[in-house]
């Protein structure tokens, strides 16, 4: 099977990368892109991993330049073949590297398809031994390539000799590496595949080690005879705790074990990607192996978010706050939950208390910085974290804006005012004014010492004295509706009816005189 030449691109401006990146159609050309790095030293870490034919590297970058960079992989991969990229200004330092073996240039502002193609036929040509699938005439296209089309979703036909001359033994498996903190997410990848890969194969020496092309940085696909598999799950345990030491924020995962090349797609989607999520739920684990996984129950019951919020109404937040923590330690303990949906939840309850509090200015301000912090949490404590120190701050602001014992605005006078004035168009906002109350705040503080919310009260004083009306007098109807507060006739009947159980013009039939 005549392979693709491998292409690996160094440049620190991601413009340029992706310009490269697009340009061509690398696979049809007979070239296929193994990957790229953001300076020289990235591109030496990641070179035994990924083993290109052909570097293509700007001159000028931070931490190791193009004309370092040159130097050192003619010195230590003196069949690498190496292009440079420049700027007419930098053309002094293009001088330099063509004395440490480079193959040719490009100018930067001349980087076209059709140069750039020029260009690379005319390098991978004078690699020995490499002849491109496109050139040599060949329809069976680079292992590199099968695998990136299985794992990008499609079928693809499999020339079963080659692929036994590539992969001879019995199972697959993916192992990678990836970073929860997604501004690190390639810083310390690419350089650790090359021990990892030296390390497998100390402890098995028989062990095939492939490295996935393009975007699946640090992901490896590994080909092992069925007896090392428990084998392999030690070293792997052993080495991700080594590695961790020196890189913290790398996270590992082993996939499940497979064997027929066809199902690498399949098994890369529904369990190397898998593990990858399932790592926001396990902060203190440094590698997953899928087939150790711990088993799940049923996915935690929805939350009742109506009775929470009538218990914040209340102001019961002890007990709904209670409720609240064993609802989300379900969540946080059941691995397989959706991630966005979690952080999600979270958002929501801070939304709904802050709304419900909003006459507390500090919840209110400090609203979008939570979301944000919730958002980007890396691991489910993170985010609940935000979420319990906003409960504790919730507590401790709603006691001290409770009314004191002694205050005017006690609950006492407020219920006398609201027995004095029910006949009159009263309001909770009229209410809250009058005590100098925010509405929703009094809403709550109402529920939470009577009981019954506002309106609920209100009616229950207004249809109590229509009721003393009708049983006492002949007035009309419409008149006792009136003088109870109420604007609307048929309304008050209807409030009428759910309280007493009777229309009024029925409950004056059954009750009249009886006052």
């Amino acid at each position: 099977m005549n392979q693709l030449c491998k292409v690996l691109i160094v440049d620190d401006e991601i413009l340029v990368r992706q310009g490269i990146k697009y340009v061509l159609d690398w696979e049809r050309e007979g070239f296929q892109l193994v990957g790229e790095a953001s300076n020289g030293q990235e591109a030496l870490d990641c070179l035994e991993a990924l083993k290109p034919h052909i570097i293509i590297t700007d001159i000028v970058m931070p931490v190791m330049d193009g004309e370092e960079l040159t130097r050192l992989v003619k010195r230590d991969y003196p069949q690498m073949e190496v292009i440079v990229l420049s700027s007419f200004s930098e053309f002094d330092y293009v001088r330099s590297t063509f004395q440490n073996g480079v193959a040719d240039y490009i100018l930067k502002p001349k980087l076209e398809a059709a140069a750039l193609l020029q260009v690379l036929q005319k390098t991978s040509a004078r690699i020995p031994g490499l002849e491109s699938a496109v050139e040599a005439g060949d329809q069976t296209l680079s292992i590199d390539y099968l695998l990136s089309r299985l794992i990008s979703g499609y079928e693809v036909q499999v020339e079963a000799a080659a692929l036994h001359e590539q992969f001879p033994h019995e199972v697959f498996s993916f192992l990678g590496c990836d970073s929860a903190d997604q501004d690190k997410k390639r810083e310390g990848i690419d350089s650790q595949q090359a021990e990892i890969i030296q390390s497998l194969k100390q402890s098995i020496p028989e062990i095939v080690c492939f490295a996935v092309p393009g975007e699946q940085a640090g992901v490896l696909l590994l080909n092992l005879p069925e007896e090392r598999w428990p084998n392999l799950m030690q070293d792997v345990k052993s080495l991700s705790l080594s590695l961790a030491k020196r890189q913290p924020q790398l996270r590992w995962g082993l996939s499940t074990s497979f064997r027929a090349f066809a199902e690498a797609g399949e098994v890369y989607k529904e369990s190397y990607l898998k593990l990858l999520e399932y790592r926001f739920f396990f902060p203190n684990k440094v590698l997953l192996i899928h087939d150790e996984l711990p088993r799940t129950g049923h996915p935690p019951e929805k939350f009742n978010l109506a009775a929470f919020t009538e218990q914040i109404k209340r102001l019961h937040l002890d007990e709904a706050f209670t409720n609240l923590r064993e609802h989300v330690a379900a969540l946080a303990g059941h691995y397989e939950s959706d991630i966005f949906g979690f952080k999600s939840f979270l958002g929501n309850i801070i939304f709904n208390l802050t709304n419900q509090f909003s006459h507390i200015k500090e919840l209110e301000e400090q609203k979008y910085s939570l979301f944000r912090a919730i958002d980007e949490a890396l691991f489910a404590d993170e985010a609940v974290g935000v979420l319990e120190r906003f409960l504790d701050r919730v507590l401790v602001l709603v006691s001290s804006a409770a009314p004191s014992a002694g205050s005017i605005t006690n609950m006492k006078k407020l219920l006398e005012y609201i027995e004095e004035h029910y006949a009159e168009p009263l309001s909770l906002t009229d209410l809250a004014r009058h005590f100098h109350f925010n509405p929703s705040y009094l809403s709550s503080l109402f529920t939470a010492h009577n009981h019954e919310g506002f309106k609920e009260h209100l009616n229950s004083i207004r249809t109590g004295k229509a009721a003393e009306l009708l049983r006492a007098g002949e007035a009309p109807i419409s008149e006792i509706s009136s003088m109870v507060g109420y604007g609307d006739h048929s309304y008050f009947c209807k409030v009428f009816k759910k309280y007493t159980g009777l229309s009024p013009s029925a409950y004056r039939r059954q009750h009249y005189g009886q006052e």
